[in-house]
């Protein structure tokens, strides 16, 4: 049985104030059903760690580098990530592929090195607009699973986040049957790949404009495991209604 997971990226937002956040979150979600995650600025990870050491809240990192260590000025390794107290990291965000041109073979570098030192990862995937219109979503998501993922995964340290592109941040929002397609989608080929038991403990998340007034239909939906949420997850009041629809599942 799958736990759900509600994960919320924190992007370049947080100071040492917004830990108050992060407070208000293990103290209303004491005994959640699913698992909540937060993944603040890499400078709040080690003062977030002392709130959730006890907590139901677990902590994530935004990236890490494919190295162990070495001159890499300004990166953080994922050893790093897991000594100042993640237990995930996200990698292969759009915004990461986008902003900083990261391909699927450096993101498939990147979980091998997270795994490697004990992290679990969240790998994202997601088509652009002009890729749904053209009708190549499933191209897209094969060539980015394929590519992205490497093959020393499993069903414990392994989650998927389909965001599409288009949907992040803009308000707009697959229909309910696109995101089904995508969903279920991966967890065929994750089963072509890496067998049935692997693929049905991966858990497969939705991202991109997630929200309260949306956020039970899409948790409706067979094979979405919970979300991966941007700015909705900044603050206990937007976080909480969303975590509250994924245990009514």
């Amino acid at each position: 049985m799958r736990r759900k997971l509600a994960a919320g990226n924190w992007k370049m937002n947080g100071t040492s104030a917004d830990l108050a956040q992060i407070e208000t979150l293990a103290r209303t979600h004491v005994g959640a059903i699913s698992e909540i995650l937060i993944a603040p600025p890499a400078t709040l990870l080690h003062r977030a760690s002392e709130i959730t050491r006890t907590g139901p809240v677990t902590l994530g990192a935004q990236d890490c580098h494919a190295s162990g260590s070495g001159a890499h000025t300004g990166d953080i390794s994922a050893a790093m990530l897991l000594d100042a107290g993640a237990s995930y990291v996200i990698l292969g965000h759009s915004e990461r592929r986008g902003d900083h041109a990261e391909q699927d073979s450096d993101v498939s570098a990147k979980a091998s090195a997270a795994l490697g030192a004990g992290l679990r990862v969240i790998i994202c995937m997601g088509e652009a607009l002009q890729e749904r219109e053209a009708g190549n979503t499933l191209d897209i998501i094969a060539s980015q699973l394929a590519g992205s993922v490497p093959d020393d995964v499993s069903g414990e340290n392994l989650v998927i986040a389909y965001e599409p592109i288009w949907a992040i941040g803009t308000g707009k929002v697959p229909s309910l049957a696109q995101i089904g397609e995508v969903h279920d989608f991966l967890r065929a080929r994750l089963e072509q790949r890496f067998g049935a038991q692997t693929a049905r403990a991966v858990r497969l998340l939705y991202g991109g404009s997630v929200k309260a007034a949306n956020a039970e239909q899409i948790f409706a939906i067979p094979n979405v495991d919970g979300a991966l949420v941007g700015g909705a997850s900044l603050t206990a009041d937007d976080f909480t209604p969303i975590i509250n629809a994924l245990d009514a599942i």
